[in-house]
């Protein structure tokens, strides 16, 4: 079978009960090791703005364990805040980029839910990127974290906190039994559509009426 990388994976009803009932999945690698893949449409209750503000407080927190003796001088130097715009701050650039820390999170799947991923617009300069096509990228350093917010974030990207896998031939058992429909990644998609309607979009493209899914169709 040939890799499924950087493809979408639409859950099928025969799913409906299941963890990804109703998600799409975005498939990062895909060999004979396994599988690997981020839900993107499986928002948690906490938004990029908060979770910066948590590891802000974790870092802070570390950083006065780590130099409790020091002088007040080194440990502004050590400190390793998020720039966060103040919420009387009326510089235009900076009311637009607090928008886009308004988005939720995703949960990207059971695995390692305390682990991010940044899936975005390909920018080169991070310090754990991986190429997954032309105009797609994964960075998992938390150097790309602390820059999200500022001019310096892709203009384009989500957050997930954990990923989906799948052991040595797993994933090819799961499409012979129906369990997915495959499609090529959409960036309009991962990018641009509301979490609520990706998957709607996302079967849509393969022409079919969501109404009349049956766990019986086979993939794409």
């Amino acid at each position: 079978m040939k890799s499924l990388e950087n493809q979408f994976l639409i859950a099928m009803p025969s799913l409906a009960n299941d963890y990804f009932n109703k998600t799409v999945t975005y498939i990062c690698e895909h060999n004979d090791q396994g599988a690997m893949g981020l839900i993107i449409n499986m928002p948690v209750n906490i938004t990029l703005h908060d979770l910066l503000k948590q590891i802000e407080e974790n870092d802070r927190e570390e950083s006065n364990k780590n130099i409790a003796n020091q002088s007040t001088d080194d440990a502004s130097e050590q400190s390793l805040a998020h720039p966060l715009m103040s919420e009387t701050d009326n510089d235009s650039d900076n009311i637009l980029v607090d928008i886009s820390l308004e988005q939720p999170v995703l949960s990207g799947g059971p695995i390692s839910q305390n682990r991010g991923f940044v899936l975005h617009q390909t920018q080169p300069g991070w310090k754990s990127s991986l190429a997954l096509s032309e105009d797609i990228m994964i960075t998992t350093s938390k150097d790309i974290l602390m820059a999200l917010g500022t001019d310096k974030a892709p203009e384009q990207f989500m957050v997930t906190l954990g990923y989906a896998g799948w052991g040595p031939g797993q994933l090819e058992s799961e499409l012979k039994s129906n369990a997915w429909l495959t499609i090529d990644a959409d960036s309009d998609i991962l990018f641009n559509t509301p979490i609520e309607l990706r998957w709607k979009k996302a079967t849509q493209k393969l022409g079919i009426d969501i109404a009349h899914l049956s766990s019986e169709i086979g993939h794409a």
